[in-house]
């Protein structure tokens, strides 16, 4: 984490008036622009046909294709960056323009567009809430969870928390069949889901028409790349060591969205790859903020306050933090030995 002393400190030590004021700050950079909107929409939509396009030609020129994979799956990443502001109406001016480009976007992000939104609007109106942890999208056991637990269930614990079984076999399950029909589909919007999956099959219909089997082998290795980057992104946006769990009456949400959503500084070229989504506790905090202004309002914000960031180091640490210590308040790696933790006392 990254921090000077000569500023005040938004996180850990949160305060109210901080939240007051940054609530004031962020607001300038709430304004939409059609054409920002549109070049960072179209713009990427073109370097995602266009690098596919070139992998599928280069085949099987492997040092030319693996590059031209990754290009791809990190644009068919930015894409689904998109459709999730389009599902806060934040890419564009109006609704009606951010759903007709959410939908559009979801034959090539692999995501119903209805249910995406739904998910993730459950995600911000319950964020840092420890009794509502299923709608998250990286489930956390605290650690009198993990004391109490018995073997099977750590057993299944440590195998979802494994970082080379959850990266690769997480984001295929996810992207690749859970979103073929999501758990809530027929109570959210089953016929989009069922249209979706059509156009899904028409697409690879098409892509096995025009390339054949090396079409389909480069159209999977994007696919598989997307997703692995997807979930290391999805991960890192809430388990670090100083993010922030609570129950309520407690729960603050300004502070669960500041102190227990990421900043993570990796760089120009990674923010430029997933439009800006690494900065994700002003997101968090101000869902209104759109993916073209991220960036520029969060290095305005240092200006004046201590954000925490989180650079490629502490990135992959947090990896190997596990579990939510609720008398800590930090997320924690897996005991060497099992504890006895009390019992958490329900307030009155």
């Amino acid at each position: 984490m990254h921090a000077s002393p000569t500023r005040p400190e938004i996180t850990p030590n949160y305060r109210k008036e901080a939240e007051r004021e940054i609530r004031r700050f962020v607001r300038d950079w709430t304004r939409r622009d059609d054409r920002l909107a549109a070049l960072s929409y179209f713009g990427t939509f073109a370097v995602y046909f266009l690098t596919l396009w070139l992998a599928i030609t280069a085949w099987p020129t492997w040092w030319l294709v693996v590059p031209l994979i990754v290009i791809n799956a990190a644009s068919g990443v930015r894409l689904y960056v998109l459709q999730h502001d389009t599902g806060h109406n934040s890419l564009f001016s109006t609704a009606r323009l951010n759903t007709l480009a959410g939908h559009a976007l979801s034959t090539f992000t692999l995501t119903p567009f209805a249910v995406m939104q739904h998910n993730h609007n459950e995600h911000h109106s319950h964020l840092g809430n420890l009794e509502e942890r299923d709608t998250t999208e990286i489930f956390t056991m605290t650690l009198r969870e993990w004391n109490a637990a018995d073997w099977k269930k750590r057993l299944f614990y440590r195998l979802y928390r494994n970082p080379a079984l959850m990266i690769p076999i997480g984001g295929l399950f996810t992207y690749v069949f859970a979103y073929r029909w999501p758990k809530n589909a027929g109570r959210i919007a089953p016929r989009q889901v069922i249209l979706h999956n059509l156009a899904l099959a028409g697409w690879i219909a098409l892509i096995w028409a025009f390339a054949g089997v090396p079409g389909l082998i480069v159209y999977g290795g994007t696919v598989f790349v997307a997703a692995c980057l997807g979930v290391f992104l999805v991960y890192l946006q809430h388990n670090f060591e100083d993010t922030w769990w609570d129950r309520k009456p407690d729960l603050n949400p300004a502070r669960a969205a500041l102190q227990g959503s990421s900043a993570l500084d990796l760089g120009w070229w990674f923010d430029l790859a997933v439009a800006n989504i690494t900065y994700h506790d002003i997101h968090h905090f101000n869902a209104n903020i759109p993916s073209y202004r991220l960036r520029v309002c969060h290095r305005a914000l240092r200006k004046h306050y201590d954000v925490q960031t989180i650079g490629w180091g502490e990135a992959l640490r947090s990896f190997t933090l596990k579990l939510w210590d609720e008398d800590a308040e930090r997320l924690v790696p897996f005991p060497k030995e099992r504890q006895v933790v009390p019992p958490i006392v329900p307030a009155e």
